[in-house]
């Protein structure tokens, strides 16, 4: 039976989704200020159930190091680093703030959700082996990643990955770079230690399957939610001063119905994914690293190829992929009309202009649809010449919904990457879009922080437990050599990773 209460509660703080945007925010709030109440609402029966989970996102630590597609080749042959340079600078920030949390004894055991891997990128034929050359010559200009080694020696790339060299054509032209201080994360197993702890703080609550149906503005400026809790099918209202919208995929249809002038005109465009599992624990045993290669003409960034070893739920897992798909859902668990639903006369012209220019991404997709299990097995040979299907099973991944914006001039722009969308008096803020999302947490939620909470932000006291937090905070370790150094080794000792060697 479906009830509708009259209960009214008041918070200071909601955060709607729990997976690690959500987490990690809550955390650095309830560090800030202790005295600040918070609910936490997630639709489903657990923490970390969607984008966040092992299953459902790359793990990388996404800090540059293999993932080509931060590095474009522009039309004079040169490399763009920037990108990739604050990428780096975003995930030495996630570890300076998770190293503070197990100082703390907030989290636990490091290796439980981060652990070191050789973070490698990987081409074949000429034009691409001279890109490679060409990035690795102008990412080590800059001393965030002064450690990469490129090398076109046989002998070298088949000790470093043997599985991707085995059967390969020895008159190939073929290239790799290799970074040792590379991680991998559990971001699930992150999320569900800082929800764990979280939860047991005063003033927070943590409330699964719960709906958010309504999102209204009061009069004095609070924010007014009605929330269902699924299971009973009694709902409530709970006012708040502060909303944040962390529901991945699920953060667009909220933002809609929270009617802020900041959030019409975005638009999503969903692209699921599938992973190849490798079930042969002798394969899986020859090979240790992160290896990514360059993306097929057309395809999203997320969908870069990588073989790429994990650790999940405490076993070494081989995943090879994703491969892209198209579903008109905006969450894995979500429903087909989320894509119809989302289009509001305010996106309708930005998402069909979006569409128009990104035909050759919808073929993409659609052809990635239609890959047989042959297809898949011929794209993963490009990277493992020896594979057999028999080793390999398929695993459905996460689904990611990629930001449209309404560009004054451009008309609609298909974004690949995060956006913080935050209403002018800062008392609402949404997260859409996807990589590299997770692994920049940390400063995505910093970004929101200085638009949020500006009467805070720069009082003596949060500035120091900002610094105290995240020892770089105010500074571009891009541009400080000898403070990158100094975090970067202090972090890897609390964190159990690869210390980086100087040079």
């Amino acid at each position: 039976m479906n009830k509708s209460g009259n209960t009214s509660e008041n918070t200071d703080v909601i955060l709607i989704g729990a997976g690690i945007m959500s987490a990690t925010l809550g955390v650095m709030l309830k560090e800030l200020d202790p005295n600040l109440t918070i609910q936490i609402f997630e639709r489903l029966d657990r923490a970390a159930a969607e984008s966040s989970d092992a299953w459902n996102n790359a793990g990388t630590g996404h800090s540059a190091f293999c993932e080509l597609n931060y590095t474009p080749e522009l039309k004079d042959g040169s490399i763009e680093t920037y990108k990739a340079v604050k990428i780096a600078e975003s995930f030495e920030e996630s570890k300076q703030f998770w190293s503070f949390l197990v100082e703390q004894n907030f989290l636990p055991d490091p290796p439980s959700f981060i652990r070191s891997i050789p973070h490698m990128s990987f081409v074949w034929g000429e034009k691409n082996v001279e890109y490679l050359r060409k990035r690795h010559q102008a990412l080590t200009k800059n001393h965030l990643f002064k450690e990469m080694v490129y090398s076109e020696d046989k002998k070298q790339l088949q000790d470093w990955m043997p599985l991707v060299m085995d059967g390969r054509n020895p008159n190939e032209k073929v290239a790799a770079t290799r970074m040792e201080i590379g991680t991998d994360v559990n971001f699930g197993a992150l999320t569900k230690a800082m929800f764990n702890k979280l939860k047991t703080m005063d003033g927070v609550q943590l409330q699964f399957s719960h709906n958010v149906l309504t999102l209204r503005k009061n009069k004095n400026g609070t924010w007014a939610i009605r929330v269902k809790n699924r299971a009973t099918g009694e709902s409530k209202k709970v006012n708040a001063k502060f909303v944040f919208i962390g529901a991945g995929g699920g953060s667009l249809p909220l933002l809609e119905r929270s009617g802020i002038p900041e959030g019409k005109g975005f638009g999503g465009f969903p692209v699921s994914g599938q992973w190849l599992r490798c079930v042969n624990p002798e394969v899986i045993k020859k090979h240790q690293a992160k290896v990514y290669g360059k993306a097929s003409v057309g395809a999203p960034p997320m969908s870069v190829p990588h073989l790429d070893t994990r650790m999940i739920e405490g076993k070494r897992e081989l995943l090879f992929g994703p491969y892209a798909g198209f579903s008109t859902k905006f969450l894995k668990t979500g429903s087909y009309l989320d894509l119809i639903l989302s289009i509001k006369t305010n996106n309708i012209l930005p998402m069909m202009a979006a569409g128009i220019k990104n035909l050759p991404l919808t073929k993409y997709l659609i052809d990635q649809v239609r890959q047989s299990p042959e297809d898949r097995l011929n794209a993963l040979k490009e990277y493992l010449p020896t594979a057999k299907m028999e080793d390999w099973e398929l695993e459905v991944a996460g689904q990611r919904v990629q930001v449209i914006k309404n560009d004054p001039v451009k008309g609609g722009v298909l974004e690949f990457g995060t956006e913080v969308v935050s209403a002018a008096d800062g008392s609402i803020a949404a997260l859409l879009g996807a990589s590299p999302g997770a692994s920049t947490a940390v400063s995505i939620m910093l970004d929101l922080l200085k638009r949020c909470f500006k009467d805070k932000i720069n009082t003596p006291e949060w500035q120091s437990k900002l610094k105290e937090m995240i020892p770089s905070y105010g500074k571009a370790l891009g541009k400080d050599a000898e403070l990158a150094g100094k975090l970067r080794e202090e972090t890897s000792k609390v964190l159990g990773l690869t210390v980086p060697q100087t040079v």
